[in-house]
């Protein structure tokens, strides 16, 4: 697998992850058991449009919040999240491999049957330079996982398949800040 795409599947992970994320003021739900299709779309980026489906349950999502958690505490100097009347907003300023990223994000609808997350960012350093991106993902509840599926499977375009409890071996493989 190349790093590229290594880093896209991480990152994929971590947008996945996001619905199980804590925060200082307020956490998010814990998503319904069972098979999440979610369509990520983003303009102002070179990655292109993907589907990709994850099989959770509520250990998984709270497994994921553990582990993805802890490391937005080391690259994030601000994280927030708040209830709002449609839903939930998070505000973050982060470090990501040499790159300054503000991001502003607004997630409305229900973790049992489908939710949407809009969010905006503008990246600053880095080999790309200047950028602002959005990016909307559109989560919404299959039914139960197929049977060849275990909680942490996430299924990528092109059918590659890895688990979010491998994330931890395999953050050797990505380059470093």
């Amino acid at each position: 697998m190349t790093r590229r795409m290594l880093s896209l599947w991480l990152g994929c992970c971590l947008l996945s992850a996001l619905p199980a994320c804590g925060a200082t003021a307020e956490e998010l739900p814990i998503r319904k058991a069972g098979l999440w299709e979610m369509k990520m779309v983003r303009t102002g980026s070179s990655i292109p449009e993907m589907t990709m489906q994850h099989c959770t349950d509520a250990t998984t999502d709270k497994e994921m919040n553990n582990s993805v958690a802890p490391a937005a505490k080391q690259m994030c100097s601000k994280q927030d999240i708040r209830k709002t009347a449609t839903g939930f907003a998070s505000d973050s300023v982060c470090g990501v491999a040499g790159m300054s990223i503000t991001s502003h994000a607004e997630i409305v609808g229900d973790f049992n049957a489908a939710y949407t997350v809009k969010s905006s960012s503008h990246s600053e350093g880095g080999p790309a330079g200047m950028r602002d991106t959005t990016t909307t993902i559109e989560a919404k509840w299959l039914g139960a996982c197929k049977p060849d599926q275990k909680p942490g499977d996430i299924v990528m375009p092109g059918g590659m398949k890895m688990n979010v409890k491998d994330m931890e071996k395999l953050k050797g493989l990505l380059p470093s800040k």
